[in-house]
């Protein structure tokens, strides 16, 4: 699928385990600190409109940085950035412990924010590296190696919360594993070898923002990450208000789309082997879609719970495939690029986890909760219509630019 022999080694290959151990990583200081939240809100004193804004703080962080991040790796390359950032996010996570304000955790939230967003980008750089250096569709991989981060970070706090331990004392153990671990793996993470080529050849030199097919492949990214804010944040609520269910058992909700996304991107070589980056997409869309209708439409508590769990395999491949196909649109002819366009599509997936939530509230306010998730799954539909208009849009460029051909984005 790439340009040289690819080498289809296991995931035992190092490059493929370090990119892996960084969406791990990156996985588990996000789901290290929000379980925290209780904590930290009785820690700083906040009510629930200041500890609201606080939160903000991450997202904003995030969005910020992750533009940034793209000219840092085609500046420094991604193993630099992925282990500055990735250490630099694990130092900042003590400081959480140590916010006496509303205020004081928001701007700790803006810089941690801002780290993980770094590393994302990096991370996603150095697995689209891994993808051209292999031959492999192994993005969907490391996305669910990202699910899993962010469980083991979740049961960590739990953990942590249950035996009582503050906190900032919680916070410095997942530093020094962070940490110690970013050092670690660093010197696996795979970097492009550039050849002596002018950066600005064919498409590659022409600003992401310029470019259709990015804006309409980052518009597939923000309805899947409204969707899965959403999910996160009102799916228990509709558990409990519209089915009944007692609020432990609402939580579950959420813990079925989880487990279900995570066990689908591990499939997601094979399957997009078979049928192709398109294919996923305009299929995820129509699964995503149908299981949230489900959810929203079907009175039993069991459909419910089966519609969420549909949900999950519908949406795990939109952000990996998504990934993919904005590095493989900035590839040069020397084999690097696509740093600018990851970061791209980044920027507007994290626009989704911002807006989506509060949109949902919104909704739900002017009419109902089921509504507006009903809403929602109008979104996840619009992903395959818009994956087909990313296509022609690719297809455009190819045709007036002649680029080297690039089997990936060829897909697209």
């Amino acid at each position: 699928m790439t340009d040289t022999q690819p080498d289809r080694g296991g995931v035992r290959d190092p490059g493929i385990v370090a990119v892996l151990g960084a969406f791990v990583l990156n996985g588990a200081l996000l789901g290290s600190w929000a379980p925290r939240v209780p904590a930290l809100a009785e820690q700083i004193g906040a009510e629930e409109g200041a500890l609201g804004l606080s939160l903000l703080g991450a997202s904003v962080g995030m969005i910020a940085a992750s533009l940034l991040a793209g000219r840092l790796c085609a500046a420094f390359g991604a193993r630099v950035v992925m282990t500055v950032s990735g250490v630099a996010g694990s130092a900042m996570l003590p400081a959480l412990g140590l916010a006496g304000s509303p205020a004081a955790l928001g701007l700790l939230l803006i810089a941690l924010g801002a780290m993980v967003g770094v590393m994302d980008v990096a991370m996603n750089v150095a697995g689209v590296t891994a993808t051209r250096r292999t031959g492999r569709s192994i993005m969907p991989l490391f996305h669910a190696a990202f699910s899993v981060g962010t469980l083991a970070g979740s049961v960590g706090a739990a953990l942590a919360a249950g035996q009582g331990l503050a906190p900032g004392r919680h916070f410095v153990i997942v530093a020094l594993v962070c940490g110690g671990v970013t050092v670690a793996i660093a010197r696996w993470i795979p970097v492009e070898e550039r050849l002596k080529v002018p950066a600005a050849n064919g498409r590659a030199g022409k600003a992401p923002f310029r470019r259709p097919a990015l804006w309409l492949l980052g518009a597939v990214a923000l309805c899947a990450s409204i969707a899965e804010g959403a999910t996160a944040d009102w799916s228990a609520l509709f558990g409990v208000r519209e089915r009944g269910l007692s609020e432990a058992t609402g939580a579950l909700i959420y813990s079925c789309f989880s487990v279900t996304m995570a066990c689908t991107r591990l499939c997601g070589e094979a399957i997009q082997r078979r049928w192709g980056a398109p294919r996923m997409l305009i299929g995820g869309s129509v699964i995503g879609g149908l299981g949230l209708a489900t959810a929203v439409l079907a009175p039993s508590p069991a459909l419910t719970f089966a519609g969420f769990a549909v949900a999950g395999i519908g949406l795990a491949y939109a952000s990996p495939v998504v990934m993919e196909l904005s590095g493989a649109a900035g590839r040069r002819v020397d084999g690097g690029g696509g740093e600018r366009e990851v970061a791209f599509a980044t920027t507007i997936a994290y626009s989704g986890f911002l807006l989506g939530p509060p949109m949902v509230g919104g909704l739900a306010e002017l009419t109902s909760l089921p509504a507006a998730l009903g809403a929602v799954a109008v979104l996840v539909l619009l992903i395959g219509p818009l994956t087909l208009a990313a296509g022609a849009f690719r297809r455009r460029e190819q045709a007036a630019e002649e680029p080297a051909r690039d089997p990936v984005s060829a897909e697209s």
